[in-house]
């Protein structure tokens, strides 16, 4: 029995390959919008995930072969009214992003259609981007009277610089896999995206997990501050690596010319 057979969901799926786990949102006959459930049921499995040392990656992928996910649900979205309404929907949306963006694992966005929206917020809320060729990435929300709420107006900025990520948000316009890579918005395009972030997943499982999570943590940590006090933090979270027996075990099986038996302790 697998960590997530016991737990059923509506709109997503969640599958267990040994260490690395692949999460589909599964609305394909709404383009995998958004709602308000399957909001929830990504904050449940995030929140599994997070409690469990058994997984050591997750991919997130769209259901279906036309979408990633289009973005929020433009139904629930219309029968928002008022300031207080559209201020704790965001928030609501933000929280299940943070939940994301802050597991301690490897996370990959394996995007294989329309990623718009809720959908690319969801996919910046993921440490890698793999695109399929036909994928088209965008937050158009202008075009709705809105703005990205789900995290997109900083993390976009942040991954590919404010003057893009502007032109971006303020044009609304949709961007082609091709270009997205060129400026850094996802990180590899392929003809078969879950595929490839398979092989980053199994590329990344081969490593020290202590050391892969305070990676993270120091990128996260380092960005939301100065140079000078992201190198401290960069210093304490190296030492701490270093007190790991993962790195006695990294350090003799290099000088031992053998591969290295990672146990994350």
């Amino acid at each position: 029995m697998t960590l997530f057979e016991e737990y059923e969901f509506r709109n997503v799926q969640i599958d267990q390959h040994g260490a690395l786990a692949v999460l589909t949102v599964n609305r394909p006959n709404a383009l995998n919008a958004l709602n308000g459930e399957t909001l929830s049921e990504l904050a449940q499995v995030t929140d599994i995930v997070a409690e469990n040392a058994e997984i050591a990656a997750l991919i997130i992928t769209g259901g279906g072969e036309r979408a990633f996910v289009a973005g929020a649900d433009i139904s629930e979205l219309a029968q928002l009214e008022g300031v207080f309404a559209g201020r704790e929907m965001s928030l609501a949306g933000q929280d299940v992003m943070h939940g994301i963006a802050t597991l301690p694992i490897p996370t990959i966005a394996a995007i294989n259609g329309f990623a718009l929206g809720g959908g690319l917020e969801l996919a910046l809320a993921c440490d890698v981007r793999v695109a399929s060729r036909t994928a088209r990435l965008g937050l158009p929300e202008v075009t709705l009277g809105l703005l990205p709420g789900f995290g997109g107006t900083q993390r976009l900025s942040r991954l590919i610089g404010a003057g893009r990520a502007l032109d971006l948000m303020l044009t609304g316009r949709q961007l082609p896999a091709e270009e997205a890579l060129s400026m850094g918005l996802v990180n590899y395009v392929s003809d078969s995206p879950l595929e490839k972030a398979r092989e980053v997943a199994e590329a990344m499982l081969k490593n020290a997990p202590i050391a892969l999570s305070l990676v993270k943590e120091a990128v996260r940590r380092g960005l939301d501050t100065t140079l000078e006090l992201g190198l401290e933090i960069e210093a304490d979270l190296f030492g701490m690596t270093v007190a790991t027996q993962d790195f006695r075990e990294g350090t003799a099986a290099f000088l031992g010319k053998r591969r290295a038996s990672f146990k994350g302790e």
